[in-house]
């Protein structure tokens, strides 16, 4: 009951992770225009995400704008766009294996066995996803860190951490460990013993007493 318990919360926890690295996908927020130093308040709140870029009115409208060429785009958004779709595909797998191989689900019922080792296969499909999802992000947040702390990018131009980037990061991890938390249902290795051996009856008595 234990390990069936643990393998349910790591379940819900990398698919709570998996939707999360969707919504971080999605989402345009993956860099804000930064308004330290000696830039001007404005109006207006600029973000950039992996699909397009908004800008946000101080009256609450917002007007976004798809990126209008894939070629055009800088290789590194690239290849961030590459490893939270490999992501995303790599967790609707995990899911779809971890949940053949829950306790809760009546297929393979008649092999425990294939079973357990399904939930554990569906595991590691999540930390390589929530690695994927790791590795974007992190990159990700590394360019903007280097390009507002380089002194030849202009102050107008210097972005900061977006929400999408901390929702990435908290996703990632929360599928990495929900994927953990599967792997520990493996099954473990039955000790075999040999055969005991059965011990000769006893001579039935054949009634002649013996002084």
């Amino acid at each position: 009951m234990a390990s069936g318990g643990l393998q349910l919360l790591g379940f819900v926890m990398a698919f709570l992770g998996w939707i999360g690295i969707i919504i971080s996908t999605a989402m345009p927020q993956w860099k804000m225009a930064s308004y330290a130093g000696d830039n001007i308040v404005t109006a207006q709140a600029l973000y950039e995400g992996l699909w397009m870029s908004c800008a946000m009115q101080s009256t609450g409208q917002i007007q976004c704008k798809v990126y209008d060429s894939l070629l055009k785009l800088e290789s590194s958004l690239q290849a961030t766009r590459a490893l939270m779709v490999a992501s995303i595909l790599l967790g609707l797998v995990g899911v779809f294996v971890a949940v053949t191989g829950m306790k809760c689900m009546k297929c393979m019922e008649d092999d425990q066995v294939k079973k357990m080792r399904m939930a554990v296969f569906g595991g590691v499909i999540f930390i390589i996803s929530g690695l994927a999802a790791l590795v974007a992000t992190s990159w990700y947040g590394n360019r903007v860190a280097r390009a507002f702390y380089d002194p030849f990018t202009p102050v107008n131009t210097r972005f900061e951490f977006g929400s999408a980037l901390f929702i990435g990061w908290a996703a990632s991890s929360l599928a990495m460990l929900g994927g953990s938390f599967l792997c520990c249902s493996c099954p473990r290795r039955e000790t075999s013993y040999p055969p005991t051996r059965g011990y000769p009856k006893n001579a039935s008595s054949t009634g002649k007493d013996y002084v």
